[in-house]
């Protein structure tokens, strides 16, 4: 099961990086908390103090068209917000 699916990069989640070492990443919706501990420890080389997570609920959308109503849904997600332990950090921008 792959846990981590790809880092949340917007301006509150830089923010949230360098002011409170706290990195977003976008996870499985199965993944639990330990599960994320172990794989950002893993793929990054940094040891973290604590996860935090939060799910995703759809957004549920209702088009009128000619052929009738559409109704649609976005995915469901997990968010994990990781903090790391003082004076380690992750840079995301290499891998881009």
């Amino acid at each position: 099961m792959n846990i981590l699916i790809k880092p949340i990069i917007t301006e509150k989640a830089t923010a949230n990086s360098e002011l409170n070492n706290c990195y977003s990443f976008f996870v499985n919706t199965k993944a639990n908390k330990v599960e994320i501990k172990k794989a950002v420890e893993s793929a990054y080389g940094v040891s973290v103090e604590k996860v935090r997570t939060i799910n995703v609920r759809p957004d549920r959308s209702t088009k009128f068209t000619k052929t009738g109503i559409q109704h649609g849904k976005t995915n469901a997600m997990k968010k994990a917000i990781v903090q790391l332990a003082e004076g380690e950090m992750i840079d995301l921008y290499t891998n881009m």
